[in-house]
C-alpha cells in the first residue's frame, strides 16, 4: 500500500471520485488492520469507526468470473452483446481483501483458457467526454 490520505468521507463517491484520479483506494480499521474495497465507514471485523483511506498496489489475482452476453444498458451502448461478450470478475488484492470488476486483456474467444487466479493488474476505463467522461474500475490480465 502506497499513500494514506483521510480527506474523504468514506462513500461510493468518494470512492469513484478516486477512481476519476486512476487511484484504487480501499479502507483500512486503524483498530484491527482489516482491509476492505469499496470502502465503509464501519469496520465490519471489530465495529471501529477509525477508519483511513488507503491506496492499493493494484494487483492482485482472479478470484471468480463470469463471461457476460447481455449486460446493462451502458455496457451494451459501449459495444459489448452476444458477439461481443465481457467478463466481470472478483479480483483478490495484494491487499487481503476482494472487489468486483471488468476483466480485461483476456482472449474471449476461447473463455475455457479463462483461469482463476490469473495475476491482475488494475485497470482504469473511461467512457465519455467532457463531463460526461466515466472512468470504470477494471482489472487487466497480466
Amino acid at each position: 500500500m502506497a499513500e494514506v490520505t483521510t480527506i474523504r468521507p468514506f462513500t461510493a463517491a468518494a470512492f469513484n471520485q478516486y477512481l476519476a484520479e486512476h487511484k484504487l483506494m480501499t479502507v483500512k480499521c486503524s483498530k484491527c488492520g482489516g482491509v476492505y474495497a469499496p470502502p465503509r465507514a464501519i469496520c465490519p471485523k471489530c465495529h471501529s469507526e477509525e477508519m483511513e483511506w488507503v491506496e492499493a498496489s493494484g494487483k492482485g489475482k482472479l478470484a471468480g468470473f463470469t463471461i457476460i452476453y447481455s449486460g446493462p444498458t451502458f455496457m451494451v451502448e459501449q459495444g459489448f452483446d452476444k458477439k461481443n461478450p465481457y467478463v466481470s470478475g472478483i479480483v483478490e488484492l495484494e491487499e487481503g481483501t476482494f472487489i468486483s470488476a471488468r476483466i480485461t486483456g483476456l482472449d474471449m474467444s476461447k473463455p475455457a483458457e479463462i483461469k482463476v487466479g490469473t495475476p491482475l493488474s488494475v485497470d482504469f476505463v473511461e467512457f465519455g467526454e467532457g463531463e460526461t467522461k466515466k472512468t470504470y474500475l477494471a482489472f487487466k490480465a497480466l
